[in-house]
């Protein structure tokens, strides 16, 4: 019997994307291969892990606060909506947020496994195909992850947000492999590496902590492999097709940045939505987590040579193209050591539990 709870049954939200002029490339040449691609292919081999193992699913978590963020960090928090509600209420909205981001979570990370799985099937070297493969792996661990979690801990499930839903449909149908690449390892990967930055070094409840500090070592990867394919690829492009790839990634970025104003959350609560959303959009602090959602965007988009006056234009226009210093190659090696740090703190601790 089911204890979890859909805000919208799953046959209803299900949707079919029929694909039909997508070109599955064979390659027949098994010499060599570019050297910082295999040598991911070799990392995201070694880094394989078990999310039973490594992960410590015993813990409960509150479901008032399932992440522990203090309520500064609730989008609506300091509103008059807010400041209306009981005690009990706003517990309520703390887990349905928490359930709307980790549902959001979930479906990515099933458009991830379906990509990734594209791009075996359509990326045209087999260097590519190989480190694809392993991306493969990894997305199904995370779908496994972030459904055990909200399975179990949050017991409740949100649909896929539309703007999400609309950039994986581009993603899937478009038959070029590239801009499957552009739009889930450049756009959606890099956004959910900032957003799960958030969780991994604010919240103090651990599973959740956890949970996302070794999701991002993994896409940390992920990025690096969309980097290194399109920075190889996008050079021998005309200036139109670079153009039209800028806008595609210009009109993207919009469309993420516009998926966290929590529309559906307030909805399925009974607040007054329109003026929940209106003091989302001029709240100081989710600007700034707006924006800090392009810390790796923009620099990898620079680096993969998609950077004329359309993209910086906007870029400039959301206040983050500052960003576009970032060194993109220290961020992936903290991920990878904070992965690092959460293993030793819980060996630490599982070796204190066994001592007499």
């Amino acid at each position: 019997m089911r204890t979890r709870t859909y805000t919208i049954p799953p046959d209803h939200t299900q949707w079919a994307i029929p694909v039909s002029d997508a070109t599955t490339i064979f390659n027949w040449d098994y010499d060599g291969g570019r050297e910082s691609l295999l040598k991911l292919y070799e990392k995201g081999k070694a880094k394989q892990w078990n999310a039973s193992q490594r992960i410590d699913w015993s813990p409960d978590v509150d479901p008032s606060n399932p992440l522990g963020f203090p309520d500064v960090f609730v989008p609506i928090y300091g509103s008059d909506v807010w400041d209306k509600l009981t005690e009990k209420e706003k517990g309520r909205v703390r887990r349905h947020l928490d359930a709307w981001r980790f549902s959001q979570f979930l479906h990515g990370e099933q458009g991830a496994l379906i990509c990734a799985a594209k791009i075996v099937q359509t990326v045209p070297d087999l260097d590519a195909k190989f480190y694809a493969a392993t991306q493969v792996v990894d997305e199904a661990r995370h779908v496994e992850v972030y459904a055990r979690y909200l399975s179990e801990k949050l017991q409740l499930f949100y649909p896929i947000n539309p703007h999400l839903k609309t950039l994986l449909d581009q993603a899937i149908t478009d038959a070029r492999w590239d801009f499957t690449y552009l739009a889930m390892q450049v756009i959606i990967e890099g956004l959910a590496l900032a957003a799960f930055g958030t969780i991994r070094d604010l919240a103090t409840e651990p599973l959740g902590r956890a949970i996302t500090a070794y999701v991002m070592e993994d896409e940390a990867r992920h990025v690096a492999f969309g980097r290194l394919a399109l920075r190889d690829y996008y050079p021998h492009l005309t200036q139109k097709e670079r153009d039209e790839r800028e806008e595609f990634a210009v009109d993207a970025c919009y469309l993420m940045r516009d998926r966290f104003l929590g529309e559906e959350v307030w909805e399925t609560l009974g607040l007054d939505t329109r003026a929940c959303v209106a003091y989302v959009r001029q709240s100081a602090l989710m600007r700034e987590y707006q924006k800090r959602l392009f810390t790796r965007i923009v620099p990898t988009l620079k680096d993969i040579g998609l950077w004329g006056p359309r993209i910086q234009k906007a870029f400039a226009d959301m206040g983050v193209i500052d960003f576009a210093k970032v060194n993109i190659e220290e961020l992936i090696q903290a991920d990878e050591k904070v992965a690092i740090e959460f293993d030793e703190r819980r060996a630490a601790m599982t070796e204190v539990d066994e001592q007499p």
